[in-house]
């Protein structure tokens, strides 16, 4: 599994261990173009084997679809489109970004730093809750 914090700057990456327990960031994608973006993520899918992209959906906070949710439902339409193999996920993300940045503070990571970092831990809580959740369904 990969899981994508999708920006409109960078792309987060992470990918689930082999059991599907753990997830681990990868990198951040800066985005140049679809294009780009694309073969990047065909790169990642092929390298780790995804059979399936657990995509952070940004939602308001009473549970609205706004403006980057749309962008990122619409990216999820080209994805379905680009690798239709590949099952994809929408997860609430919800605060994940506020919680990773929590997260790199008491760490007492620099601020530079939490920049370079902050979208690839955003990922990982995106995959890590979806998991989480498909854990505690059964």
């Amino acid at each position: 599994m990969i899981g994508l914090d999708v920006g409109d700057k960078t792309i987060g990456i992470a990918v689930s261990d082999g059991l599907g327990i753990t997830a681990q960031g990868v990198e951040v994608i800066r985005r140049t173009s679809l294009a780009k973006d694309l073969d990047r993520l065909r790169i990642l899918i092929e390298q780790y084997d995804a059979k399936e992209l657990v995509i952070g959906l940004p939602k308001n906070m009473d549970g609205s679809i706004g403006a980057s949710g749309e962008k990122v439902q619409a990216l999820g339409d080209v994805l379905k489109e680009t690798f239709p193999l590949v099952k994809l996920t929408f997860w609430d993300e919800r605060l994940t970004t506020v919680a990773a940045s929590r997260m790199l503070i008491e760490a007492d990571v620099r601020r530079d730093k939490r920049r370079q970092v902050i979208d690839k831990l955003a990922a990982v809580l995106i995959l890590q809750g979806y998991m989480d959740g498909c854990r505690r369904s059964y």
